[in-house]
């Protein structure tokens, strides 16, 4: 498996993926992101700044992560639509490089399994 065949699977999965550098700016969206940023810009967001799309306090939130290198996970409902979102440091080399979000769909009620061992 090349190194693109091995990204590819990216463009069409069915989560929102948006990766930044440690500055904030957009690196890359794969096709459910640049959807779901549509009305902001979809694809063409890709080398601008995160926090020129972030109102208070989120802004402040999110240059607080970038500096800590901590990862970030929640649930939102908008538009009658619940999802997981999960912000995570991204590295290369071992380097802290930026954040990857992950924004997946998901149902209001869904079972929990707690598994041991």
């Amino acid at each position: 498996m090349t190194n693109h065949e091995a990204s590819a699977w990216i463009q069409e999965f069915p989560g929102a993926v948006t990766v930044c550098d440690r500055d904030g700016i957009i690196l890359a969206m794969n096709e459910k992101s640049a959807r779901t940023f549509e009305a902001s810009g979809g694809a063409a967001l890709i080398g601008s700044n995160l926090f020129d799309c972030h109102p208070e306090p989120s802004r402040t939130k999110l240059k607080e992560l970038l500096a800590a290198g901590r990862a970030n996970v929640y649930t939102i409902e908008k538009k009658g639509i619940k999802k997981l979102i999960y912000q995570s440091p991204w590295y290369e080399n071992g380097a802290y490089r930026g954040f990857v979000e992950v924004s997946l769909e998901i149902p209001f009620e869904m079972p929990h399994f707690v598994r041991e061992g």
